[in-house]
């Protein structure tokens, strides 16, 4: 315990010194707010919209291509109302104005379906709505600054939203788990293209996650997080959709960011291309080694390196509409060394040496057109490419060593996708699209079973497959009270000609200003990971080629009121039924637990079922009089049906998860120019299901044996994690600057990692490790 206060009071003894050196400055430091207002169904500009700052003096109108600006605005924060004739009035809340870069806000109304004369419309927050305006429910918008601010985000979106009621996770990885959930079936989308796994270490110690995002905070626009009952526009996605989008770079003037902490270097810089014209530049460099931490961090860890890097650039035309040309791109280094003291193996890891090299990459060109003030056609030409090199050696006790696997995968796809969205008219908003994803493999996995026989190969396949997508939907607001989503996406897998025709409809009844009721319905698909279609038997024949999408309804019903300007509840209640969902036949496997194995090579076949069901709270208090807070609770149950028929609680079943999140805000300095922000976050939730141990096979055979007629039976004790960040920003008149400290399990706790068979004591142990990780960092913007 007196380790890890000596190792918070030099942490915070930096942060301490920052703040008693206070500078005074004799003039308070300004910065502009600039932005774009455009109708949200047809994307058309919206010219002579009102922008108000509330409580002063400053106020502006779009020009005729709807941009603003208000300049010389003094450090803070702002309420900034949006409003026009004939569209529902908007307020953006808490704004916050910092003089290391230029504000820019990308605002969208919407149009009135009746006359003002007709009923009288209280402006909505934007928090409130997700970004895709064909969203029913099950749906948030992350914001940029809800990213720099929650504690436990570490700048890692998906860190950021396991906070969202529906959604569990751990501390030792990113692994999203939508509503009981395997996090493999959520699908990640960037810039409208769905991307491979984007976290570094993907899917080594969870399929579907990894340690942190590629994607920078520096970067992110805000972006959109899908729970359930996804709209149409959505395929290939069985729990969810994380759709992110890249801001546009300044297009005025440069602006640059430095930031040097105990996990690395990280660099951005953004900016016109030249000066005067239109086009912009926008791009984030990170280098992280884990050295500094290697004391606090568990056995071998602190040789892990990984760097990535993300761009977007923008080029908008007078008649050929915006091209946009964006990526993301990720390296990786990771492995372990195996003790050369024989007496000191007391698991499997001691004696293995581990390599594994990774990489992740997608890269694309957009481009979007407006052909008339009510249609436009947004278009992606994308590249993605995943591999990785995964090779491990087990030492025998003359310290000879011998190959235990190998994993060689190199995977890309081509993405061609489009499509048209229609304003129809006030009511009525159709949007339509196509998608062709072509994906090509080269894939090899071998394993050595039992330890000191040759390699076998699982799977050595080199080839292509494509899958084909369409989809319409349709927005109809009936009246001021009633809105319905409508439409179908339909799926073409060209391995083994399998397809699906997906309905989905939502509907949203506003019985009050503040109150709404909502259900929406959504048959999603998903396929499994490629090397499952690959696996041959004895005699060389593949017998999982022909293995279906797995396939999910989800039916949702939520209830939504504003409590006050700053106060929000939803509460959504779901049920969602899973089937043809891979199985081994009369066994208790299911492909919705799998969690990490890559040699698997069981014969599937798609009879196996699932159900997810619960209730999701949220309670959120936005930022205002300088503190948040906000409160999620989920409770839900997640079974399954084997290739025995018998339903079981899937591994993922952790029946509750609590989060309380808290920030405050102080002004300091002698102009109140300076931020001191405190933030924490409090998380309570059920652990994964396990099957029991059968102890006298596992002495026999040497290794961890379960009891699988036991399938998921047991449960890990409940986790309790915390985490905070306190942080310093000055504000220059040119600059800005901050010191901060951002802490993961703050309070140690031990996360279940799984069971390991101890050698020395011929038993199983069960695997704990507390992760704890503290960034120190300094960051200047200017």
């Amino acid at each position: 315990m007196s380790t890890q206060f000596a190792m918070y009071k030099y942490l915070l003894l930096p942060v301490v010194l920052l703040f008693v050196s206070l500078s005074i400055f004799a003039q308070l430091p300004t910065q502009s707010i600039r932005g774009t207002v455009i109708d949200n169904a047809s994307n058309s500009p919206l010219a002579f919209v009102n922008i108000i700052i509330q409580n002063t003096n400053k106020s502006t109108t779009t020009d005729s291509m709807g941009n603003f600006i208000l300049p010389s605005i003094v450090v803070g924060r702002y309420n900034i109302q949006v409003s026009m004739m004939g569209y529902e009035p908007l307020t953006l809340n808490e704004i916050q104005v910092t003089s290391g870069k230029e504000v820019f806000l990308n605002v969208s109304l919407k149009e009135n379906v009746t006359s003002l004369t007709e009923v009288v419309i209280t402006p909505k927050v934007n928090k409130e709505q997700p970004l895709n305006s064909t969203a029913t429910l099950s749906a948030k918008m992350l914001s940029v600054e809800e990213a720099k601010r929650y504690a436990g985000g570490f700048d890692d979106p998906a860190r950021l939203v396991s906070a969202f009621a529906g959604v569990s996770s751990n501390v030792s990885n990113n692994a999203i788990v939508v509503r009981g959930n395997s996090p493999q079936a959520l699908q990640w989308k960037l810039e409208g293209v769905e991307i491979p796994n984007p976290n570094h270490f993907a899917d080594l110690s969870a399929f579907g996650g990894g340690g942190l995002t590629a994607l920078s905070s520096h970067l992110l626009a805000n972006s959109d997080f899908f729970s359930g009952a996804m709209p149409a526009e959505y395929g290939n996605a069985l729990s969810g959709v994380f759709d992110i989008f890249m801001r546009k770079g300044n297009n005025e003037k440069s602006e640059h960011t430095l930031q040097l902490g105990l996990l690395g270097l990280d660099v951005a810089s953004e900016g016109p291309f030249k000066k005067g014209g239109k086009s912009s530049y926008l791009f984030n460099y990170r280098y992280s080694t884990l050295a500094l931490l290697e004391p606090v961090l568990p056995e071998n860890a602190g040789g892990t390196k990984y760097q990535d890097l993300s761009f977007k650039l923008n080029f908008p035309t007078k008649k050929a509409g915006t091209y946009s040309v964006w990526g993301i791109g990720l390296i990786d280094k990771s492995g372990a060394e195996a003790k050369k003291n024989t007496s000191e193996w007391k698991y499997n890891t001691d004696q293995e040496n581990q390599d594994v090299k990774q990489y992740m990459g997608a890269m694309g060109v957009s481009h979007k057109i407006l052909l008339n003030k009510k249609q436009f056609i947004k278009s992606n030409v994308a590249t993605t490419i995943n591999g990785i090199d995964f090779r491990t050696e087990r030492m025998n006790n003359n310290l000879s060593s011998w190959p235990k696997n190998k994993v060689d995968n190199k995977n890309y796809t081509i993405v061609l996708s489009s499509f048209i969205n229609s304003k129809i008219n006030a009511k009525h908003t159709n949007k339509s699209g196509l998608v062709i994803t072509n994906m090509n493999y080269d894939i090899l996995l071998k394993n050595a079973f039992p330890f000191g026989s040759p390699l076998k190969t699982i799977v050595a396949e080199k080839g292509s497959s494509t899958l084909l997508s369409a989809y319409s939907n349709s927005t109809f607001s009936i009246n001021e009270k009633v809105t319905i989503n409508a439409g179908i996406n339909t799926q073409l897998f060209t391995l083994n000609k399998h397809y699906t025709v997906e309905p989905r409809v939502g509907i949203k009844y506003q019985f009050a200003q503040n109150q709404s009721f909502s259900f929406a319905y959504g048959l999603h698909s998903r396929l499994e990971r490629l090397n499952y279609y690959f696996v041959k038997n004895n005699n060389g024949e593949r017998v999982n080629k022909n293995i279906d999408f797995t396939k999910s309804h989800h039916l949702v019903l939520g209830y939504d009121i504003s409590l006050s300007e700053f106060t929000h509840l939803k509460v959504e209640t779901y049920y969602q039924h899973l089937f043809k969902v891979p199985v081994i036949a009369d066994s208790s496997f299911s492909m919705i637990n799998q969690q990490n194995d890559w040699f698997f090579n069981g014969k599937l076949q798609n009879n196996g079922n699932g159900k997810n069901y619960g209730i999701d709270v949220t309670f959120e208090k936005y930022l205002s009089q300088g503190y948040y807070y906000m409160t999620t609770a989920s409770l839900f149950n997640s079974l399954y049906k084997g290739g025995d028929n018998i339903w079981r609680n899937t591994r993922y079943n952790r029946n509750y998860a609590f989060n309380f999140l808290i920030g405050k805000e102080w002004e300091i300095g002698k102009n109140k120019q300076n931020v001191l922000s405190l933030n924490a976050r409090l998380s309570y939730q059920g652990g994964d299901h396990y099957s029991p141990i059968n102890s006298t096979l596992s002495i026999q055979n040497q290794e961890v044996v379960f009891d699988e007629t036991k399938a998921f039976s047991k449960q890990v004790s409940p986790a309790l994690a915390s985490h905070f960040t306190i942080s310093y920003k000055i504000n220059k008149n040119k600059s800005a600057q901050e010191i901060a400290l951002k802490v993961i399990n703050a309070t140690q706790y031990k996360e279940f990692m799984g069971f390991q068979y101890n050698y020395q004591t011929q038993k199983v142990d069960e695997y704990r490790e507390a992760i704890f990780i503290p960034n120190l960092s300094w960051k200047i913007e200017f």
